[in-house]
């Protein structure tokens, strides 16, 4: 439940809208640094996993679990690297815009792969949303054809989101998010550092610019530990409903600082902005209709 008081209320919805703004610049800071998105990620959980560690004990909180739950977080952390390494990998193939509209796909993931994975009913509202962004992905495919590979590796690193998000949702109802995070977080480092490891990726392309250190500290702390940290504290005060909707932003944060760091706006065609609009008009639509429908059944 809400709290009645209005600054509290506002105080958490000034904090999330920051929240997914640092999520959204997630991507400036992609097309920023200058390694390959494996290695650009791998320096990313470790640095995210450190001060999550470190978060932990500061404010001595536990954060133990038993063998079977650490098994399964740390090969859930392989599907939480493969989306970071995808979505870094599109933006470096595309741009910062097109990556944030293909991966705003998630909610068409997550309408197919849910009601599979925990034997649910298939809602006809979430495939008819689906079937919107199905048509707004088509119209970005057929005019941003120069874009293709970044494309098909932001739709799979959206993939590879919604799994992983599915499998939380069920995680949570054991464990705290912050916990959740960091055992994900280190199954993702150990992943790709057992791939670099046999692909010889532990080498001079690795070295990192002066910049770089920067950009990545800044990637791994505020935009991974501390962001998700905050996105979770606000739950406790804000309904999960509008925690959703403005979360529904960072495609929008996201493709606007895109603009102003790049320009990319003025490289995509109107056949992509139609897409964008298609889909993102879905996004925030869904939960409009989603709660009106559940009102008419309680009625």
């Amino acid at each position: 439940m809400e709290p009645k008081n209005p600054q509290e209320i506002n105080k958490n919805l000034i904090i999330l809208h920051f929240t997914v703004f640092i999520w959204g610049f997630t991507g400036i800071l992609g097309a920023l640094i200058s390694i390959s998105a494996v290695s650009l990620v791998w320096y990313r959980v470790l640095i995210a996993s450190v001060s999550l560690f470190l978060y932990f004990k500061f404010n001595k909180t536990a954060f133990t679990v038993n063998g079977g739950t650490l098994l399964k977080l740390m090969f859930t952390g392989a599907l939480v690297g493969g989306h970071w390494i995808l979505f870094f990998a599109a933006i470096k193939l595309s741009t910062v815009a097109v990556t944030l509209v293909c991966l705003s796909s998630i909610t068409l993931f997550t309408a197919i792969f849910e009601p599979i994975i925990n034997k649910k009913r298939i809602s006809k509202l979430e495939i008819l949303a689906g079937s919107f962004i199905i048509a707004g992905i088509i119209l970005i495919f057929k005019f941003e054809t120069q874009y293709t590979k970044g494309i098909i590796a932001g739709l799979t690193s959206a993939v590879f989101a919604s799994l992983f998000a599915i499998i939380n949702s069920r995680q949570i109802k054991k464990l705290q998010a912050p916990v959740i995070a960091f055992y994900e977080l280190a199954g993702a480092f150990l992943w790709i550092t057992i791939y670099l490891f046999f692909t010889h990726g532990f080498n001079h392309t690795m070295l990192l610019k002066n910049a770089d250190i920067g950009y990545l500290f800044i990637l791994g702390t505020i935009c991974t530990s501390l962001a998700y940290v905050a996105g979770v504290s606000v739950m406790r005060e804000l309904s999960a409903f509008r925690v959703a909707l403005i979360t529904n932003l960072e495609p929008v944060y996201g493709i606007l600082m895109s603009f102003v760091f790049f320009g990319d706006l003025n490289k995509m065609t109107f056949g992509f902005w139609i897409g964008a609009i298609i889909i993102l008009s879905t996004i925030f639509l869904y939960p409009v209709a989603h709660k009106r429908i559940n009102r008419r059944k309680i009625q």
